[in-house]
């Protein structure tokens, strides 16, 4: 936004809009303002920065964005603008830190999550953290990095999806979470903003991204796989009866391994999707053992693509069987998944906030029309779908489940 601030005679003077003032206002920890595009967002959230500073004193502070690209070009000339040439504090580009005295302000990138777990903020900007590359780990990372001083978060952002941002910020502001401020406004909420540019987007793109792009609201954006998913499968966490089946679904990997544990409700024929996990760097012997701590006998498992038949023997080295998928080709798997959405008979408990995150990002390629095609977006990022892709293909009725019970 041109001419937001600017400092005559050492005195600061701020020409806020509305939204960016309800957000300057704000008193909860956590301030997420969801924006159309160009309205203000980024601009204003070194001003926040520079009273937050002002009222807790010296320390380190994290100005955090989606990815090294944006930071570069949009964020850091922001930060640099107002803090280095209007109030002369000083830049490392080797160490991408601006400070001062003894407060520092460490930029880092969300999509390099080990970058976010370097330093214990005070405070902490959030820009573009809606965008497809952010997941809901740069979110808890960021949340561990300012678990000692309780500091506050100002985050901005254009709606892209239905991941994290939705479920774990949106939606608990909506049911009444008292540490979580939402502010929503137009693009045109900006005054510089071209009222001719926004009637000009109504009329030109479809109703979905005209709503998420230009006036802030969350919408289902096309290629969804898992439209069916909605916020009535997640349901809170309960204690499950030891005597339920239990069943997992693994998918391989050197970096990224998950893993998703399903039980069954005996009497309802329901399923419940409890645990998830996501590990990388360990040996095959200790993602096993990581599986055996919580003692469930009756566990069945399957998992790996069909030509990963060696991670399967190295498992069952290990002591624990993975069977292979019935279902190998992915467009079946995920049609399974689907019929037990539709029917409603898989629920998903609201702490496995990773593969919630995934349901609401999962999409297909969208052509230069905006037609959804056969290729999924970033698809070998959705590891704990393919896990549970993986699961889906052994407990649906028509599969004589029997068959492994003397593997185990």
């Amino acid at each position: 936004m041109s001419n937001l601030y600017s400092l005559t005679d050492n005195k600061l003077s701020c020409l806020l809009h509305p939204g960016q003032t309800m957000a300057h206002e704000s008193t909860r920890r956590f301030v997420f303002i969801i924006a159309g595009v160009q309205s203000g967002k980024t601009s204003y959230l070194p001003i926040w920065l520079d009273r937050e500073m002002r009222e807790r004193g010296d320390g380190d502070y994290l100005a955090v964005t989606a990815t090294y690209d944006i930071l570069k070009l949009k964020f850091l000339p922001e930060l640099q603008n107002y803090f280095c040439h209007m109030f002369g504090w000083k830049y490392s580009a080797s160490e991408k830190v601006i400070y001062k005295g003894k407060t520092r302000i460490i930029c880092r990138s969300a999509d390099a999550e080990g970058g976010l777990e370097s330093a214990t903020a005070k405070g902490v900007l959030f820009d573009e953290c809606g965008q497809d590359s952010v997941r809901v780990n740069a979110w808890e990372a960021i949340l561990r990095r300012l678990s000692l001083s309780q500091g506050r978060v100002l985050a901005g952002t254009t709606p892209y999806n239905l991941g994290w941002l939705k479920s774990e910020i949106f939606d608990r502001w909506r049911n009444g979470d008292n540490d979580i401020q939402v502010i929503q406004f137009k693009s045109t909420m900006n005054p510089a903003f071209p009222v001719a540019e926004y009637e000009r987007a109504r009329a030109t793109l479809p109703s979905w991204k005209f709503e998420m792009f230009y006036n802030g609201n969350f919408s289902r954006p096309a290629g969804m796989i898992y439209e069916d998913f909605t916020q009535n499968h997640i349901v809170p966490a309960f204690d499950i009866s030891a005597a339920w089946p239990r069943y997992m679904g693994v998918d391989f990997g050197a970096v990224h391994t998950s893993k998703v544990w399903l039980a069954q409700d005996p009497n309802s024929k329901l399923y419940y999707l409890y645990r998830e996990s996501l590990e990388g760097n360990k040996t095959t012997q200790e993602h096993v053992n990581g599986v055996k701590q919580y003692n469930e006998n009756n566990l069945l498992a399957w998992g790996g693509a069909k030509s990963e038949t060696q991670q399967r023997w190295d498992w069952q080295a290990a002591g624990q069987y993975v069977a292979e998928p019935r279902i190998s080709d992915v467009e079946s798997g995920i049609n399974r998944v689907i019929a037990l959405l539709k029917e409603k008979r898989l629920f998903v408990f609201d702490t496995c906030k990773g593969i919630i995150d995934e349901f609401g990002r999962y999409a297909r390629e969208l052509d230069a029309s905006g037609q959804a095609t056969e290729k999924i977006k970033d698809k070998a990022t959705y590891h704990r779908l393919d896990a549970l892709r993986y699961v889906a293909s052994g407990i649906i009725n028509d599969y004589d489940i029997s068959k492994l019970v003397s593997f185990v």
